[in-house]
């Protein structure tokens, strides 16, 4: 082979390599990141989409960054942690779960929720647990306890639809706007959602559940 034909064909090689890279980042991300963080960034994607987990939480975490002007390393970080989030909730949610109930899981995690109660939600509902857990994620946000978050809305998964469990979560944060603790909000306010359920139950036993 000339010298000639061997760097037309490692130049046509590097053309390849370099195309495959570009397809492989998403499109949103090629003008709000340098070179350097995009293919920080992009690696980080990759090894989630080898391990089956969902890649779009982790472009919103870096557009965030962005937006932000954020400093490049601190977006790889961010999205570097939410990377191994998404990972500890799909070990305790399961590998079948939803890539919103993923990232409703990682969201529960990062505000202080243990993985043990992540498992037990799954264990005690049957249904999608996407609004169970962002019901979770707001009260421990808004000041409830994680455990005192977590026993409440365990107390609720088995028995109570999503607007049920929606409704408790708005009745907390009313009650701690008017002065109570947060963990008596939560506390009373599952209390009274409980009776509500059983009695709704008791009233109609034949309707059907509905998640």
């Amino acid at each position: 082979m000339t010298t000639v034909h061997r760097v037309s064909t490692l130049a046509l090689a590097a053309t390849l390599l370099g195309t495959g890279a570009a397809h492989a980042q998403d499109p949103r991300l090629l003008h709000r990141l340098d070179s350097t963080t995009l293919a920080a960034v992009g690696a980080l994607m990759d090894s989630a989409r080898t391990a089956g987990l969902p890649v779009e939480p982790l472009v919103q975490r870096a557009l965030e960054g962005a937006a932000k002007h954020a400093e490049p390393d601190r977006i790889v970080a961010a999205v570097r942690r939410l990377t191994g989030e998404l990972g500890l909730a799909r070990a305790a949610l399961g590998r079948e779960s939803s890539p919103a109930e993923l990232d409703a899981g990682a969201s529960a995690l990062r505000a202080g929720v243990r993985v043990e109660d992540l498992t037990l939600l799954r264990q005690r509902r049957a249904h999608t647990l996407t609004v169970a857990l962002a019901a979770l994620t707001d009260l421990v946000v808004g000041g409830v306890p994680p455990d005192s978050a977590a026993s409440a809305v365990l107390a609720l998964a088995s028995r109570a639809r999503d607007d049920q469990i929606a409704d408790f979560r708005r009745a907390v944060e009313r009650d701690i706007a008017l002065g109570a603790t947060p963990a008596a909000a939560a506390a009373v306010r599952v209390d009274a959602t409980l009776r509500d359920v059983t009695g709704a139950a008791a009233q109609n036993p034949n309707a059907p559940r509905k998640p």
